[in-house]
């Protein structure tokens, strides 16, 4: 590491650290040379996930898309913005985990459309029409006795 003062080639680590945020490592550094002190953040480089849309075009992934569609479907409802950062923030997780470099929309959509179905049936729906672009009401209906259907199921269940 170049000291900042003296551009000298060499210093040595006085104290290494977790950030509070836990996603970098702190060090304090000290010039072999000239003994300034300064400190340094040590980050996972991340590459970049890109998204493979329906007509085949690439676009990086954006979190605040998924934030933002989350937010349209659970208006009204009694959903908080923290619960829907969560969930957007499970899926990118997820999302990084499984796939290096390319992931297909139609993957995203399914994920939150499984998590969502759990959290909220009606924000479920409406993320749904959007995400699935029904094109008639017979295919909205179609949709609607799935949903109808796994609630007789849990129903017996329990």
């Amino acid at each position: 590491m170049k000291c900042p003062a003296c551009d000298y080639k060499e210093t040595k680590v006085t104290d290494s650290r977790i950030s509070a945020d836990g996603n970098a490592i702190r060090r304090r550094r000290e010039c072999l040379k000239c003994s300034r002190r300064f400190t340094t953040y040590e980050y996972i480089e991340q590459v970049p996930l890109m998204v493979i849309k329906k007509d085949g075009r690439r676009q990086g992934f954006d979190r605040n898309k998924i934030v933002s569609g989350l937010v349209k479907a659970c208006e009204k409802r009694p959903i908080s913005i923290s619960r829907i950062e969560e969930l957007t923030s499970e899926v990118e997780r997820k999302l990084q985990k499984k796939y290096d470099r390319e992931v297909e929309a139609e993957v995203i959509g399914e994920m939150i459309m499984e998590r969502l179905a759990a959290l909220d049936e009606v924000a479920y729906v409406r993320f749904a029409s959007v995400y699935r672009q029904f094109r008639d009401v017979n295919q909205f209906m179609t949709e609607l006795k799935v949903i109808l259907q796994k609630d007789k199921e849990t129903a017996k269940r329990k």
